[in-house]
């Protein structure tokens, strides 16, 4: 027997489209409860018709028994086939239409019975109860076949007990009634399941529209393919619904945003807290490509709304290319100085030449000594202040640059900073950031000077850096340490408005603060305080000036 194709067995299967399933499911369901409803109002229907035939039956039962003539004619005739008791319980049974009515006596002798032949016989069934006293409702078989039976004890006047009466009514009359009910409740039920599968075919209709008539396998198939994508993308997915709460959250989310499967369901004001990244991803910023900062990582967002009023956001993670957007940046100026330094260098010479050309050899010696001297100056001032390799090397750089721009770059004569640093390179960034910022502030301004003064408290640093710039708007104070706000072109390789947001963001992980006064005499200055900057000292520091101690040693 050659085996069935796969064509076939997909036709002798269920519909592959979801309308076709989910209809064929709903109008099963509702055939399914049509029938069970109709089941189980038919099982107390049948109870209910029996009680009925029963009650009616005893009923029928004590109006005979209440017939005095009937227990006169027990007392004082013998039973007979055309006696006044048959007489009179035919009567009834004709006029009641039941199926039998017996009168009997003590004995259980019938004085009645719908088939003569049976008169002077004793009952087919016990008549101990209803001779006890006892009247009696059942369903029963006797020689006239299955009934619902009533039985009564037939009384005297002084209520002794001389006989009973047994009324029955044919079950099949029961039936009947149970059979003709039944075309009425298929029709509400045929109603019903009409209905039902009006409101299956609707629900199977949305249900399309919604799934775009995708098959059950097609769609599972897109959400594994869906979460296989999500978590093997190297970008940040943020799934929101219309309420603004997170509803998924795929793992390089986590990793740049710093939250775990905690924060689904919860609002990104709960989730995240304040700030521009939570704005961003809210829909509170509107833009491309919007920059924001999570920590320590620069993040570019894109946010996209959905059909049913959510939204999903992208991250990508710009640290690295923001650093070395700035270290080109820095490259470049340090290019641009170190031409300048090339073109000074060869004027320098040329002179230098033509001093000796003219036999002008002290003014020679002079002009390089007072050349070499600047250079020299400049770099001692900075090392005998600042004993942290990193931050000097960066300062002397700077100097060197703000020199070649027309900016003159001082260390504050309170300048003291030990070699004790927890954080060198979280500290070169927040001086390098504050520096650049100046310098750029400055830039074009007649006489313009930039001084950097850091010094410690105890374990505390304070750095301050004010320039002669134009100085920056009480109302703008808090913006520039916003992510994204610049008042200055973007450079090439991206965006601006993110050093001083950095600045703020390590002074405040830290446990500091960041913020931009109005400098003495006009311009900007900038103050940022690390609280536990500085490892616990060996001895205690010198309580005089570093130019003081190098003066004493030189004079031991």
């Amino acid at each position: 027997m050659s085996p069935t194709p796969p064509a076939r067995r997909r036709r002798l299967g269920l519909p592959r489209r979801v309308f076709s399933q989910v209809l064929l499911m709903q109008l099963a369901i509702a055939a399914g409860v049509a029938v069970l409803a109709t089941g189980l109002f038919l099982a107390p229907l049948s109870k209910q018709l029996d009680q009925e035939a029963m009650n009616r039956a005893l009923a029928i039962a004590q109006t005979t028994a209440q017939q005095p003539r009937i227990v006169k004619e027990i007392q004082n005739t013998p039973p007979t086939v055309d006696g006044p008791v048959q007489k009179e319980a035919e009567r009834i049974r004709k006029a009641t239409k039941a199926e039998y009515v017996v009168v009997m006596d003590w004995r259980g002798m019938r004085w009645s019975h719908t088939t003569p032949s049976e008169i002077g016989r004793f009952v087919s069934t016990s008549p101990g109860q209803p001779l006890a006293g006892q009247e009696v409702k059942e369903i029963d078989k006797g020689t006239l076949g299955r009934s619902a039976r009533g039985k009564v004890p037939l009384r005297d006047a002084d209520g002794t007990v001389v006989g009973a009466v047994s009324v029955g009514i044919k079950y099949d009359s029961v039936r009947a009634q149970l059979i003709s009910a039944i075309p009425g409740l298929l029709a509400y039920a045929g109603g019903a399941l009409a209905v039902g599968a009006l409101a299956a075919w609707l629900i199977s209709r949305r249900v399309q529209r919604q799934t775009r008539d995708l098959a059950f396998s097609d769609i599972s198939a897109l959400l594994s393919e869906r979460e296989a994508m999500l978590h093997g993308i190297r970008e940040g997915v943020v799934a929101l619904d219309r309420a603004g709460r997170i509803r998924l959250l795929n793992d390089e989310a986590r990793r740049l945003l710093g939250i775990g499967d905690e924060a689904v369901g919860r609002s990104l004001d709960e989730a995240l807290g304040e700030g521009r990244t939570t704005d961003v991803l809210a829909g509170r910023v509107t833009g491309t490509d919007l920059l924001a900062v999570r920590g320590q990582r620069v993040l570019v967002t894109n946010r996209m709304p959905t059909d049913d009023g959510g939204a999903v956001a992208t991250l990508r993670d710009r640290t690295e290319l923001e650093q070395l957007g700035r270290e080109l940046d820095s490259t470049h100026g340090l290019i641009d100085a170190l031409r300048a330094q090339d073109h000074e260098h060869a004027n320098r010479m040329h002179t230098l030449l033509g001093l000796l050309e003219l036999e002008m050899y002290d003014d020679a010696v002079d002009f390089v000594g007072e050349v070499v001297g600047d250079h020299r100056a400049t770099a001692e001032q900075v090392t005998e202040k600042i004993q942290d390799p990193l931050i000097a090397a960066l300062l002397v750089g700077k100097a060197t640059v703000a020199a070649e721009r027309g900016v003159a770059l001082w260390i504050s004569d309170r300048t003291w900073l030990p070699d004790r640093l927890i954080d060198p390179r979280g500290l070169v960034t927040v001086v390098g950031n504050l520096v650049d910022n100046a310098l750029d502030a400055v830039a074009g301004t007649p006489h313009a000077r930039v001084e950097a003064e850091l010094r410690t408290e105890g374990r505390t640093a304070v750095l301050r850096v004010r320039d002669t710039g134009p100085g920056i708007p009480e109302e703008q104070r808090e913006l520039v340490f916003t992510e994204g706000w610049s008042t200055k072109k973007p450079p090439a390789h991206g965006k601006r408005g993110i050093g001083l947001s950095l600045v703020r963001r390590l002074a405040e992980r830290q446990g500091g603060s960041a913020v931009v006064t109005e400098a003495f005499g006009g311009g900007a200055e900038f103050v940022v305080i690390l609280p536990e900057a500085l490892t616990e000292p060996d001895l205690e520091p010198a309580l005089t000036a570093p130019g003081e101690t190098a003066t004493e040693e030189e004079s031991r």
